[in-house]
């Protein structure tokens, strides 16, 4: 008896000193496996930004130096580096006219799909009418349809009404195409709103619309955030859309049409792409680095309810 007595509180002591040395060294395997994802993040972040630094360095080298030798080159010293790309860019090539015009095509192609795809998306999430989900199935099918099928007969109404070459061609267009993808993304959010927020409102003799711009909105920054930067690059990023319906008025061209034009048949005066790219490139890159904080909260928005 007095022998199990002293076995009986060594058993557990031995258990829990076995234990020990295998959760230390599966917590030094975590940490381990954790500091690898890290490096391995940071190798693949350092890859990725190689071309865009790059491009940034050649945007301001010489032109004899960029047919000549690689961008990495200007590295070392002796350095040399001008602002001659730039300044035959803006005034020359008429970059400058083209930005212009990608600015007055982007933003007003990026407001129209937020604010009609978030009352179409609120109506579909909170509000009940005969056919709801059906008609919200339909229109996110319209997404698997390659714009190019709309093109030719777009093109046709938009000629025969006399739109062909405006910037009201391209917003319309740039509405109608981003239109499923934002009623898709926010009304995933927007259902995914606390249902008692909402029901107190209605009970406190709220309308629908006081209740969408007063409450909905305002919680679903993050989303209409992610929203903004898609479509806002997509926009910006376009040549094929600007170029059928804008392609016969190169007053109003936006920077994707001008910078297609910079270089000749032949290739030459192809040292002015460097910059160009890189000015094409400068202010999608501040909208992102704006709204970043918001990013991975507004396209992870909807997939978790509760």
């Amino acid at each position: 008896m007095i022998g199990e007595q002293v076995q009986q509180p060594l058993i557990p002591a031995l258990a829990t000193a076995r234990r020990r040395p295998l959760s230390r060294r599966r917590g030094w395997l975590r940490r381990l496996s954790e500091q690898a994802i890290t490096v391995i993040a940071l190798l693949i972040a350092v890859v990725w930004s190689l071309p865009t630094l790059g491009l940034l360095i050649s945007s301001f080298r010489p032109p004899s130096l960029i047919s000549t030798t690689g961008w990495w080159t200007a590295l070392l010293p002796p350095w040399q580096f001008t602002l001659q790309n730039y300044v035959q860019v803006i005034t020359a090539q008429g970059l400058g006219r083209a930005f212009i015009n990608s600015v007055i095509i982007a933003v007003p192609s990026t407001i129209l799909p937020a604010l009609i795809g978030s009352l179409a998306a609120f109506a579909f999430a909170w509000m009940r009418f005969p056919a709801r989900n059906t008609i919200f199935f339909l229109i996110i099918s319209l997404q698997i349809i390659p714009l190019q099928i709309a093109l030719v007969p777009l093109l046709q109404i938009f000629t025969n009404i006399g739109l062909t070459g405006q910037y009201a061609a391209v917003w319309l267009a740039h509405t109608a195409f981003g239109l499923p993808f934002a009623i898709f993304l926010l009304r995933n959010f927007f259902a995914a709103l606390p249902r008692d927020l909402l029901e107190a409102a209605y009970v406190d003799g709220a309308s629908n619309f006081r209740l969408f711009w007063t409450i909905v909105l305002p919680l679903s920054l993050p989303a209409l955030a992610s929203l903004v930067i898609f479509q806002f690059l997509w926009v910006w990023n376009d040549l094929l859309v600007a170029l059928i319906f804008l392609g016969g008025n190169p007053q109003n061209a936006p920077m994707t049409l001008t910078i297609a034009s910079l270089v000749g048949s032949y290739g030459e005066n192809d040292q002015v792409l460097t910059a160009a790219a890189f000015l094409s490139m400068a202010l999608p890159l501040v909208i992102f680095f704006a709204l970043q904080r918001y990013f991975i909260r507004g396209i992870l928005a909807g997939s978790v309810k509760g």
